[in-house]
């Protein structure tokens, strides 16, 4: 499920690998406590070929580079004090975007923590039971899912905030990939 190397960050196997841990090095650099982000994917080359005004501005307009083959562009901040799932529920992408990426921070629990959950708590009284609990973990998560569907993942935890220990995998996050995979849908 880790594709971490012994000596650096995780290896990408692939371009949307890439695109993911490109989104989770740029959130890192940011610190904690960060908005969620979201981001278009372009393919590079169309990018370069279509708009290379932006490509120059983003410094992809020299083909010979070894950049990746999908460009992350980050997207208007999300409103503050909507709820996520309803902002995702208005995106429409143009066709020129080949795929979309999330970053969000979360606090998580561990699968041993489920049974303890008291039951009849409603969402902020869950959140701050979750907020209280020993066992708690803060997590980055960064989702990203492609127009044919295929998805990738990484996972920085704070207490583990290294490049050397990202998880990635395509599916560590899968209801927030099921959120992004609708955003292009008709």
């Amino acid at each position: 499920m880790s594709n971490v190397s012994p000596s650096g960050p995780p290896m990408a196997s692939g371009p949307l690998t890439v695109a993911v841990l490109e989104i989770d090095t740029y959130a890192a650099s940011l610190g904690w406590d960060q908005p969620a982000r979201l981001f278009a994917l372009v393919d590079t080359a169309r990018l370069r070929a279509q708009e290379p005004g932006l490509a120059a501005q983003l410094g992809l307009d020299d083909p010979s580079s070894s950049g990746s083959a999908l460009t992350p562009v980050e997207q208007e901040e999300i409103p503050a004090g909507t709820a996520l799932d309803e902002f995702l529920a208005t995106i429409a992408w143009p066709d020129a975007v080949a795929g979309c990426a999330l970053t969000v921070e979360r606090l998580m629990l561990p699968p041993s923590a489920e049974a303890s959950v008291p039951q009849g708590l409603d969402d902020g009284e869950l959140t701050a039971w979750v907020a209280r609990h020993p066992d708690r973990q803060e997590v980055r998560m960064t989702v990203a899912v492609m127009r044919d569907g295929s998805r990738d993942s990484a996972v920085r935890l704070r207490e583990k905030d290294s490049p050397t220990e990202v998880l990635t995998g395509a599916g560590l996050v899968p209801g927030l990939a099921e959120a992004l995979a609708a955003t292009f849908e008709s």
